[in-house]
């Protein structure tokens, strides 16, 4: 972890509040194409039901659209992106799904650097999301 940056702290997920009153996910990530949230959510699902590649291109979507809303949050590829700041965990937990989907798939090189990323972004993470 690059602990001289400062932790980069994403903006509110408006589509958090629909995902938690129990709104659909498709419905709530076509809504919301830009949410992390949105897509992590979708991932697991599809993990879930055993559908490792539909999980992938899921976790990966909510990937990219993290690694956005990290840049424009001034995030420059290292630093801390901490689990206890909940706007942050949509992003972590596509991260992690990620990793979950290639891990299925036999993408031993993706799950490595999926793994690293959670680990200079958050150790913690993994952890909260291995209990999960």
């Amino acid at each position: 972890m690059d602990l001289l940056s400062p932790p980069t702290m994403l903006p509110v997920d408006p589509a958090a509040a629909e995902l938690a009153a129990g709104a659909d996910p498709v419905q709530v990530a076509t809504a919301h194409p830009a949410s992390s949230l949105a897509w992590a959510v979708l991932a697991e699902e599809a993990l879930g039901r055993g559908f490792a590649v539909e999980g992938y291109a899921y976790a990966r979507t909510g990937y990219h659209r993290g690694l956005d809303a990290l840049r424009k949050s001034g995030w420059r590829g290292t630093g801390p992106v901490p689990w206890s700041h909940e706007p942050n965990q949509g992003f972590l937990r596509a991260v992690y799904a990620l990793s979950t989907a290639a891990g299925a798939i036999s993408e031993t090189d993706e799950v490595e650097r999926c793994l690293a990323l959670l680990d200079d972004c958050d150790p913690a993470a993994v952890t909260a999301l291995a209990r999960a």
